[in-house]
């Protein structure tokens, strides 16, 4: 609503409250006037009659004018001249029987104009019926003074004063109006225009936003969502969701949206639309919660983008990583096998010895590395994942073997491993997967820190959690590298520059098994200060308790 509206709205209410006053205030005067003269003559209180059918009569004449002029096209001065005549009319009242009562009658216009024209209508009224009705006074020899006669006018100037002042109040009251009305105007305008802000910013971004109500209706969406929906489903048919493996189909209700309209908060979820084939897309969907002020949930919000393309690229490269692992696995394993074979003979000499030693052990480096792809790659196609066979077995028992074995290459650079930390504790593991975790944490341990460094290793447990730690004085690892340490092929901007070798992927091989197990792997670091990293474990089988 603009200004020049709120303005053209607010002179065409007064103009209709000017008309609505000028009728409404003659028929009361008309219909109190007509009751007073029938009651004076069923009381035979009238002495002239013919004085109270001409003040009836003008008083009817001017009533009729009130309703058939249409005030709201004239100046508002002009309806003055109802209440002058009104007054004389009264007058004609009340000279029929001054011991009558019409002098009251001087009320009604006196508070019509009072509270009509202000200030000066005040004045004028009170100056004009007091001057009639003491000129009647004075023209009357057998008026003799009363107190009557002298409460009329001041009741007459009482009733007006307070007409008057209450016309002042409801000014200031439509006055404020106003100001809430421009007020609001205003705001609703700023609104409106935030909102086509909103929306066209909704529009203009690349994912779908879906903005749902308290009971799960939509109230936004916008045209990315369309978009999408039109590209999954250009025939006007639902399509089917399955899973992130891309196999497992989801009910109507584990659909992203059903969950969101339920309240459930996920993060990047991803889901694939259509059948295993050509045409398929895959969105990942993200639901948070809105809450109020008072922290009452109000709705929640869905974002979907298409990640189609960067899935499948991310799936050409694990093929690709996959194809050329097996390809170098079979080599490989023949290499170490005709390496072993020939350091098992007696005939070599130190020199030839130490330098088939050295390729033994680049080789069985190189074949662990190939190991770690194919486990990323198969557990990423959601084919092989991480086979676990959990039973209740030793915990100290394999930290104590992990250490034993890390002896010799942390003794190479003199580096200290301290396990008087370990504790005799049992939990309900895979023995095998958690001495990989183990052995893949000690040896970082080692393979990272400074040249006769320190590392300890404990073992300890509380109520239903066994903990492993392992703690080095090495470089440390930076804050902003922290977050990341655990991604698939992250290596750390310190050890790339360094000559230590690795893939990038043992420590993330090494979460997904703690997690298998239901517990979790977590770090502390600082630059310079070494690194602290704890393995969580369950020391019982899920649901029993012991």
């Amino acid at each position: 609503m603009s200004n020049g509206t709120v303005s053209r709205w607010r002179t065409m209410r007064a103009d209709r409250t000017r008309e609505r006053t000028v009728v409404l205030n003659q028929l009361l005067l008309g219909v109190v006037a007509l009751l007073s003269a029938t009651i004076a003559f069923a009381m035979e209180a009238v002495a002239v009659p013919e004085l109270v059918l001409g003040g009836l009569l003008l008083v009817a004449v001017v009533t009729g004018i009130a309703l058939a002029v249409p005030w709201n096209r004239i100046h508002a001065p002009w309806s003055a001249l109802l209440p002058i005549c009104d007054i004389l009319a009264i007058a004609l009242l009340r000279e029929s029987n001054p011991s009558a009562g019409f002098s009251l009658l001087w009320i009604f216009p006196a508070m019509w104009i009072a509270g009509s024209f202000g200030l000066l209508g005040l004045v004028v009224v009170n100056v004009l019926t007091n001057g009639v009705y003491w000129l009647t006074v004075a023209l009357d020899p057998a008026q003799s003074l009363t107190p009557v006669i002298i409460l009329i006018p001041m009741t007459i100037v009482a009733v007006s004063t307070t007409a008057y002042l209450a016309s002042k109040r409801a000014a200031a009251q439509r006055a404020l109006l106003d100001a809430q009305a421009r007020l609001l105007a205003r705001a609703v305008e700023r609104s409106r225009r935030q909102e086509d802000l909103v929306t066209e910013v909704l529009d203009a971004v690349d994912f779908g936003v879906i903005r749902l109500g308290i009971r799960g209706e939509e109230s936004v969406r916008n045209e990315a969502h369309a978009r999408m929906q039109r590209m999954l489903a250009p025939g006007g048919a639902e399509q089917a969701a399955f899973a992130e493996d891309g196999l497992t189909e989801l009910g109507v209700e584990q659909t992203p949206l059903a969950r969101a309209r339920r309240g459930e908060t996920f993060d990047g979820d991803l889901v694939w639309y259509g059948k295993p084939g050509k045409g398929r897309r895959a969105l990942s969907v993200t639901s948070r919660a809105l809450e109020s002020a008072g922290g009452e949930r109000v709705g929640g919000i869905l974002v979907s983008r298409d990640v189609t393309d960067e899935v499948m690229a991310l799936r050409a490269r694990e093929d690709l990583v996959a194809s050329v692992s097996h390809e170098l696995r079979t080599p490989l394993t023949a290499i170490l096998g005709y390496l072993e074979l020939v350091l098992d003979g007696d005939d070599l000499s130190a020199a030839s010895r130490r330098g088939l030693e050295v390729a033994e052990r680049n080789a069985a480096r190189l074949l662990d590395i190939i190991a770690d792809l194919l486990t990323v790659s198969a557990d990423h196609h959601g084919g092989v994942r991480l086979s676990i066979d959990q039973r209740v077995a030793r915990v100290d028992e394999i930290v104590h073997s992990s250490v034993e074995a890390l002896l010799p290459r942390a003794a190479e650079r003199q580096i200290t491993l301290d396990d008087a930390g370990i504790e005799q504790v049992t939990a309900f593991i895979d023995p095998l997967r958690i001495r990989q975790v183990v052995d893949n944490i000690i040896g970082n341990a080692v393979k990272y820190n400074v040249d006769q460094g320190r590392v300890e290793v404990g073992v300890t447990a509380d109520m239903d959690h066994a903990w492993i730690v392992v703690r080095d004085d090495g470089t440390g690892i930076s804050a902003e590298e922290i977050p990341r340490l655990f991604e698939r092929f992250f290596r750390a901007d310190a050890v790339r520059k360094t000559t230590t070798h690795g893939s990038g992927l043992g420590l993330s091989i090494s979460r997904e098994i703690a997690r298998a197990h239901g517990g979790e792997i977590t770090v502390q670091s600082e630059l310079g200060s070494g690194s602290t990293f704890l393995i969580r474990l369950p020391l019982r089988e899920k649901g029993r308790r012991s």
